[in-house]
């Protein structure tokens, strides 16, 4: 009886092929990574990318090898969205996240993994938070899905996040570019006018990042604010990071007036 009871917890936490492995047995954690993982997050003209661009030249003129990875940049899997939304302009919210992680985690294996285990400074625009929040726009909420992210995104050492006002995302993302059909939210049909749906979406968008930020202890830096004063406060937050991590000086640092 015994040796039958046995047999029946072996079989019932026997691993399988398909088992989805705990997240300590795919990424290192934060205090034994040998890289850095910096992050940046907030809406299209929020200035994260130029920002993270400057941080990346400040780094590689101070000898680290940096590796800059694009949200849902991952050449297998944005081919196969655009040919997805291109034939349904209706695709589920939850379709989009799927995809979003397949982006990552085919970008973390192929590029990412391998620089922080080689010690390099890896630089993201954009990340998880991006998915939650556009998540939480669509009508998902953000406690069904962040475990799932949470298994998938390693834990960054530093997240940056730019905000802007709405009316500010508006009026750049407006201005910039004509808007795409999911770009303004028209697929969870907040208004039958693409611009109105699009401040609308936005608004969501920002909320969500909102809290994100605040449950995630992000760094918040004003997206309107000129470049000039917000870039040293950027790079000043990095070079104190860095000094603690690898008690190093970074050179080429203006210190902020804050």
């Amino acid at each position: 009886m015994a040796t039958a009871k046995k047999k029946i917890t072996e079989t019932k936490t026997k691993k399988t092929v398909n088992s989805v492995a705990p997240k300590n047995e795919t990424f290192f954690s934060a205090e034994e990574r040998p890289g850095t993982l910096i992050i940046v997050e907030g809406s299209d003209g929020s200035g994260k990318s130029t920002q993270l661009l400057i941080a990346k030249n400040l780094l590689e003129s101070n000898g680290f090898f940096c590796v800059h990875s694009e949200w849902n940049s991952s050449e297998k899997i944005h081919t196969m969205q655009k040919r997805m939304k291109k034939f349904d302009p209706h695709m589920p919210a939850a379709v989009f996240d799927t995809i979003y992680a397949a982006d990552f985690i085919e970008r973390y294996l192929t590029q990412i993994r391998g620089a922080l285990k080689a010690g390099m400074v890896v630089l993201c625009d954009r990340y998880m938070y991006t998915a939650l929040a556009r998540g939480y726009a669509r009508g998902i909420k953000m406690g069904y899905l962040k475990p799932f992210y949470d298994l998938y995104f390693p834990i960054p050492d530093m997240a940056f996040y730019f905000r802007v006002p709405v009316e500010t995302a508006c009026e750049r993302a407006i201005g910039r570019n004509p808007l795409k059909h999911y770009e303004a939210g028209m697929d969870v049909r907040y208004s039958d006018n693409i611009i109105e749906s699009f401040k609308r979406f936005q608004t969501k968008i920002i909320e969500g990042y909102d809290i994100l930020a605040e449950e995630n202890n992000m760094h918040v830096i004003d997206g309107v604010a000129p470049i000039y004063k917000t870039t040293p406060i950027f790079v000043e937050k990095i070079a104190k990071y860095f000094k603690k991590k690898y008690d190093v000086e970074l050179m080429g640092i203006h210190k902020s007036s804050n």
